[in-house]
């Protein structure tokens, strides 16, 4: 008997390819791409393997309803319509996630309230007593997406954003999505076959999502909680299979991923949240400034980094008289001259600022750091030379 069903990944801009890619790895079937989400098919323990597996998605919901709308009154009567009992009872509690992108409706809020009120009024008709609303720590999460004259039904598997993994303990000022880091890691090729560093790590993110990618090793692993967890079918036994069938594949990494921080909280804070992700065999973070240090291993080196930028300067604490020209230019200049045998990339939002690196990049993909638009860049340091010239020649 086939009970497969279909399901959404929902994810950053620019990431739809590689959460795709990630999807059929996993054995996702009917992979389709879409705009900030991939729609798949699979079953429950599917469901379960996305969200423990999953290093882009955040979020994956399961459609059950779709329907035509017009106005507020066809989108009460259409939700009252619809069997609530097969998913919750009086005593679970929910809460509503609206997404509203409609000339019909202009207010999520209100369109979350109308959805509220059609559930809570039918089980009132029916079993005469209503189930509760809680925002916070609910047992079901209903997520519904109005676009134009459509509103699509679904059920929120995860809960909490996938980005929260449950291993950064200790953050430092604007630090990165861990979703993005894991999509700039992917998009930059990273593979685990060679040493890797982050010459700016912050509170480490980056490092531990690059261990993770090189030892294969289940991305929430660490988290405490899903959704899925407290729906009536949930199967413990599958999950806990499921578990142990991921962490049977993961694999020995036999480089060096090395992080540096010039500020010594920074440092501090990346190790606690190393420890707590299990990966301090794998990662070393020392409290130096990139820009006075030169290539330290052999072999072919991976960096990927998030130096400060755009608006975050002054969140991230930089000086008053920090001048974004000389930063970058000292980002090419430590790049051409102390690490040759170099694939670097960073992101920006300061799109100007890149002309003062000094070297032209050989990719730049566009993706958002928030509500950013940024580049992904990619300088290719070749061993051997440090001559300006060969910076200038593409992959």
């Amino acid at each position: 008997m086939n009970n497969n069903f279909k399901m959404i990944a929902k994810t950053l801009f620019g990431f739809e390819e590689i959460l795709a890619k990630e999807i059929r790895n996993l054995g996702g079937g009917n992979v389709v791409e879409g705009v900030r989400s991939v729609s798949f098919v699979g079953d429950t323990g599917f469901m379960y393997k996305a969200n423990l597996c999953l290093r882009t998605a955040i979020k994956i919901i399961k459609p059950i309803h779709s329907f035509s709308v017009r106005d507020e009154n066809e989108l009460y009567k259409s939700i009252y319509r619809m069997d609530w009992s097969e998913y919750l009872n009086i005593d679970t509690t929910f809460a509503i996630d609206a997404t509203v992108k409609s000339d019909n409706f202009s207010h999520s809020l209100y369109v979350a309230q109308k959805v509220k009120d059609a559930i809570v009024d039918k089980f009132r008709d029916t079993e005469g007593q209503r189930p509760s609303v809680d925002v916070k720590h609910p047992d079901l999460r209903i997520n519904i997406h109005l676009h134009k004259d459509r509103c699509n039904v679904s059920l929120d598997s995860s809960g909490r954003s996938l980005h929260q993994r449950g291993y950064r303990i200790a953050t430092n000022i604007a630090p990165i999505n861990e979703v993005l880091a894991a999509g700039l890691l992917l998009l930059s090729g990273w593979d685990g076959q060679c040493d890797f560093l982050d010459p700016m790590c912050g509170s480490g993110t980056m490092l531990t999502e690059a261990a993770m990618i090189a030892c294969n090793i289940p991305v929430n692993i660490n988290r405490k909680e899903f959704a899925f967890e407290k729906w009536d079918d949930f199967d413990e036994d599958l999950f806990d299979k499921i578990v142990e069938s991921q962490l049977k594949r993961t694999r020995e990494f036999h480089h060096k991923i090395i992080g540096y921080d010039k500020a010594p909280s920074a440092v501090r804070k990346a190790k606690e949240n190393i420890e707590n992700a299990n990966l301090s065999d794998y990662i070393s973070v020392e409290r130096k400034n990139f820009f006075d240090t030169e290539k330290g291993t052999n072999g072919k080196l991976h960096m990927v980094f998030n130096p400060p930028y755009g608006e975050r300067l002054d969140r991230r604490g930089l000086d008053s008289d920090f001048d974004v020209e000389d930063f970058y230019s000292e980002i090419g200049d430590t790049l051409k001259q102390g690490y040759p045998g170099t694939d670097a990339w960073f992101i920006t939002s300061n799109l100007e600022a890149l002309k003062f690196v000094g070297l032209r990049p050989s990719r730049r993909i566009k993706v958002f750091n928030s509500h950013l638009e940024s580049r992904l860049v990619k300088y290719v340091m070749y061993e051997g030379s440090k001559k300006a010239k060969f910076q200038n020649k593409a992959d």
